[in-house]
């Protein structure tokens, strides 16, 4: 049986978006009034291209830090690979807007691309699978990303579906 929750990913019309792209997913406001947003950082077309999983580790450990020094203002909590590995899901206390995450995923991607030196946090003490890192293959990739132009990508949902799907 399937679960019962509805998943807003799953909502997405992958087939008629354009990627790359940051685009709104979800905001939740918390009993105490807290905001949390959540931003779908869209490196590649999804069904058409992924990210080998030793570039993308090593993007997440360098957008880690790097897109926390670039957002003005709200929070970074969590910048997460998807599992199709075609970008990023952005969890942000505040609402910020998706022109100043978009600036933020640029210049945070071009340091990416222009990062010299170790990959923070890539060592058996704090990491968990340290080994599958590829600094060079995440710098070419956030090249290839920033030759093609980010937008904000409104969400493109699908028509009603079968829960079941």
């Amino acid at each position: 049986m399937a679960p019962r929750t509805r998943v807003d990913s799953f909502e997405l019309d992958h087939t008629a978006v354009r990627a790359p792209y940051v685009r709104l997913a979800a905001r939740y406001s918390g009993p105490a009034g807290d905001v949390v947003t959540k931003f779908d950082l869209r490196l590649v077309q999804p069904n058409v291209q992924e990210i080998a999983t030793a570039p993308l580790h090593t993007i997440e450990h360098l957008l880690a830090g790097y897109l926390r020094d670039h957002l003005d203002g709200p929070v970074l909590v969590d910048a997460s690979p998807m599992g199709c590995r075609t970008g990023f899901y952005l969890t942000v206390l505040g609402a910020p807007s998706e022109p100043s995450v978009l600036l933020a995923a640029v210049r945070a991607l071009e340091a990416v691309r222009d990062h010299d030196g170790p990959i923070p946090g890539c060592s058996p003490e704090r990491c968990g699978n340290w080994r599958d890192h590829s600094l060079h293959g995440a710098k070419a990739w956030a090249a290839e990303v920033l030759a093609r132009g980010f937008v904000v990508q409104p969400t493109v949902a699908l028509p009603d579906l079968d829960p079941n799907a």
